[in-house]
This record gives structure tokens, C-alpha cells and sequence, in this order.
């Protein structure tokens, strides 16, 4: 039996069109419905066929669904939630795919207060946006984790974690602010890292615009993959969990330091032995099947 028969999604970006796409792979018997603020999103839909219906309204796309799905920058999740109040079915189940929990769930329960909530957020991604970067394997073997609050219904959450799993997602279900906390470390300090040492290259124009960019090795061409990322929901994500992001970019500038302090100081020892930790670090992460372990990342050089 699947857990949803009538899914609508609002936002037909990356996440939106993957969801999109994956659901008619693994459960071609459900209704899909589709809504983007973007006309000429909403077009590009309907032109690929992402989804059974793409309406002009949100309102008019979560009138029947038994599971209606945000995928849209968290610092929107609160407008969208209120544009669609008066249009929800009865017993329908709301979600989210955003990438910081403790505000988007404040703000869905503000705006829905008798709803049922199951916020979640897939960690998955790339640095492209946008309908036609979707794709339906994007969640595969990826964690998708769960924040509902400590009163949500066990059998709701139940239907929402089915959901995923049938996506072939990996599914884990926290508190909002351990999430928080958590994804602030693996998630939004490195793209934070990434945007500001892109930024100081292009600050370098005499250099940017020949040698760094002209010479860039892999490390700085993966900054660059990173800062490609959606500028709108990369902003709503430092904004929404701020509290989290500078704790934690608070203990990295104090790493920061000891590690200059290391380098100016001729102290190998030090750096040999913090070297050593993080590619240990590196291989865990590809033993679980969230990485390649192939040379430069599995890139094609054909």
C-alpha cells in the first residue's frame, strides 16, 4: 500500500523536480501535483511532464492531496504555508524539505495550527537549480531526516518515513535543534567557508581574472562547486539558523587559530597529527556509501 496516494509539491527546483520525478519512478499509481511562483518554472514542468497537473495557484494544488510537500527557501515556507491554509483537505499530512527545521517548524505550526506537521529535510543535493536539474536518484542511499514534534502523531510520521524509504532514502528522525546543530557542522559552516574563499579570490581581481582561475587546482575548484549553490536558499538557511552557525563558526575560528598558530611555529607534529584525523574523517564518510571513493570524486576526464 503506499503511504500517499495525492502528493502535491509546491516549489519545482532541484528537490522539487527530483521529488517529482522519483515518486512517478517508485510509486507511478500516485497523483502527482505540481506548483512553482515562477511562470516560466511552471511551463518548463509542464514541458518535461514532471508531474500530472502543474496549477497556477498553490491553493489549487494541495485541494486534494493527502500529503502536500514545501520545497521552497525556508525564509518562504511561512507564506506559502498561510497562501494554502484554506485549501487543505481534512487528515492531510504537511512536510518540508528544508535544510534547517527549529524555525520552519515554528512558523508552519504558526501559520497551520491544526494540521498535521512531519517536517523533514533530505540531505541531498547538488550546486544546480532549478526543474530541469532534477533528477529522480537524487535521494538514493541518502539520509533523509525527520524533526516532528514530541506530540506528533506516531502513525503520521510513520506515513512520511514510508514515503522516503520508498524514494531510497536512509531515514532518521531527530529533534529540530539537535538538527540544526548538527547540519550547521556537515552542512552550512562549509558552504559558508566555501562562499567566503571564493569571495576572496574574485576580491583578487588582478589575479582572479588569470592565474586562480586559469590554474585552479581541486581544492579551490571544489570551493567553487559549493558556492555555486542557490543564492535565495542559501541566505533563508544562514538566516534561519544562525543561532547554530555561529557556534559553530565561533569553535572553527578558534581551530582557525591554533592551526595558524601550528603553521607559524614550524609545528609539524601538529599539523601531521590533525592531517591524519580528517582523513580518517574522509574515509568513513566514503565506507557509508556517502561519497566516491574513485579518484578526483569519480569525475569524467573523457
Amino acid at each position: 500500500m503506499l503511504p500517499f496516494a495525492r502528493i502535491a509539491i509546491l516549489g519545482l527546483g532541484l528537490i522539487g523536480s527530483s521529488l517529482a520525478r522519483a515518486v512517478g519512478e517508485a510509486m507511478p499509481t500516485a497523483r502527482v501535483t505540481g506548483y512553482d511562483h515562477d511562470p516560466a518554472v511552471r511551463d518548463t514542468a509542464r514541458r518535461l511532464g514532471l508531474c500530472d497537473d502543474v496549477t497556477d495557484t498553490p491553493g489549487a494544488a494541495v485541494t486534494d492531496a493527502d500529503c502536500v510537500i514545501l520545497c521552497v527557501p525556508v525564509g518562504a515556507m511561512a507564506e506559502l504555508a498561510a497562501a494554502i491554509a484554506d485549501d487543505l483537505a481534512d487528515g492531510v499530512i504537511i512536510s518540508d524539505v528544508g535544510s534547517s527545521k527549529a524555525g520552519v517548524a515554528a512558523a508552519l505550526r504558526a501559520a497551520l495550527p491544526a494540521r498535521t506537521i512531519v517536517p523533514a529535510h533530505p540531505v541531498a543535493g547538488t550546486e544546480r537549480s532549478g526543474p530541469e536539474a532534477g533528477f529522480a536518484s537524487l535521494f538514493r542511499g541518502r539520509w533523509c531526516i525527520l524533526t516532528p514534534a514530541d506530540d506528533a502523531d506516531p502513525a503520521a510520521v510513520a506515513r512520511v518515513e514510508a514515503f522516503w524509504r520508498a524514494l531510497g532514502a536512509e531515514v532518521e528522525t531527530m529533534a529540530a535543534d539537535h538538527h540544526d546543530l548538527v547540519l550547521a557542522i556537515t552542512s552550512h559552516l562549509p558552504h559558508l567557508i566555501a562562499y567566503s574563499i571564493v569571495g576572496t579570490a574574485s576580491d583578487l581581481e588582478a589575479v582572479t581574472r588569470s592565474e586562480v582561475i586559469k590554474y585552479s587546482a581541486g581544492g579551490f575548484r571544489d570551493f567553487t562547486r559549493i558556492a555555486a549553490s542557490d543564492p535565495t536558499m542559501w541566505r533563508d538557511v544562514f538566516l534561519a539558523n544562525k543561532d547554530a552557525v555561529l557556534e559553530m563558526l565561533q569553535r572553527f575560528t578558534e581551530d582557525l587559530t591554533a592551526l595558524q598558530r601550528a603553521i607559524r611555529w614550524d609545528d609539524g607534529e601538529a599539523l601531521f597529527d590533525l592531517f591524519t584525523r580528517t582523513r580518517a574523517i574522509r574515509r568513513s564518510i566514503i565506507e557509508q556509501g556517502q561519497d566516491d571513493e574513485r579518484p578526483d570524486f569519480g569525475r569524467s576526464h573523457a
